[in-house]
């Protein structure tokens, strides 16, 4: 049996880049944000019922790396972030997102920090709310009681910085 360590947090805070390198550094696999993948398909602009096939996808992406991993799964985005990202941007979180985020598990969630420089994106909305969304990501896993650990620095010392938070969770 493996562990999941979801990697969440705000856009342009090296979410992506930090499960592709904790994939590597514990050889292990990881899943990637499928909105990435979802988004750059659509000829329109996004709607809540983009934000839903997006985790629904996101959920199915996640299933399918269940027997690739080792002892661990590194998952880059998970429900919090559509919770998050919907209420953000619509003003309320689908029924199924609240479902979705109340009945998953992880046994580490890794929240990125804001302290990375903003990287234009043509898929990243929001460079002047960062501080809004990050205190609200930290707000919702205090509440939920979720354990988490701020993931901070540059390059190799923010790989370094997440690298010593999963020792520290699970070492005997």
């Amino acid at each position: 049996m493996f562990r999941k360590i979801a990697i969440t947090g705000p856009e342009s805070t090296g979410k992506s880049w930090l499960a592709e390198q904790l994939a590597k550094s514990f050889n292990t696999v990881w899943v990637s944000e499928f909105a990435r993948e979802y988004l750059t398909t659509l000829s329109t602009n996004y709607t809540i019922d983009d934000v839903i096939a997006i985790a629904k996808g996101q959920l199915v992406s996640e299933k399918q790396s269940y027997e690739k991993a080792n002892e661990f799964l590194f998952c880059d985005t998970e429900m919090l972030v559509c919770a998050i990202w919907t209420d953000f941007v619509f003003g309320h979180i689908p029924e199924f997102i609240k479902e979705a985020f109340e009945n998953q598990y992880y046994d580490l969630y890794l929240l990125c920090d804001i302290d990375l420089p903003w990287e234009p994106d043509p898929l990243r909305e929001h460079p002047d709310n960062r501080e809004q969304i990050f205190e609200k990501y930290k707000q919702a896993l205090t509440v939920a009681r979720l354990p988490y650990v701020i993931i901070s620095g540059f390059g190799e010392n923010r790989l370094n910085c997440a690298i010593n938070a999963i020792h520290h969770q699970f070492s005997d």
